[in-house]
């Protein structure tokens, strides 16, 4: 099976599972004003090395762009990758980017 990223909305959270169970999950934080704060990204272990945080990151990045939400990367990861990606930063606000380093 193909890893796949569920919103579990319970938990605000974005869960990565696989074959073998939950490899991680990116906590969030709904705003007002159409925002997403990303704050805790998580990858096991057991299941580091396999790309699973990268397809993480840009599951919840094209859902947020999908919801019309502005992205507040908070979180170290999500922060760094969206530095290496830099078609998502037109996700984060311009007047916020300098906050986040992009």
């Amino acid at each position: 099976m193909e890893p796949q990223v569920t919103d579990n909305t319970e938990q605000s959270r974005f869960e990565i599972t696989t074959d073998a169970g939950s490899a991680g999950f990116a906590e969030y934080q709904l705003r007002d004003g159409g925002r997403i704060a990303f704050v805790h990204t998580v990858i096991d272990p057991a299941f580091e090395g396999q790309g699973l945080g990268g397809k993480l990151a840009r599951s919840v990045l094209d859902t947020a762009r999908e919801r019309g939400l502005a992205v507040l990367p908070y979180c170290p990861f999500i922060r760094g990758w969206i530095a290496k990606h830099p078609e998502y930063v037109d996700l984060v606000p311009a007047d916020r980017r300098a906050k986040f380093d992009l």
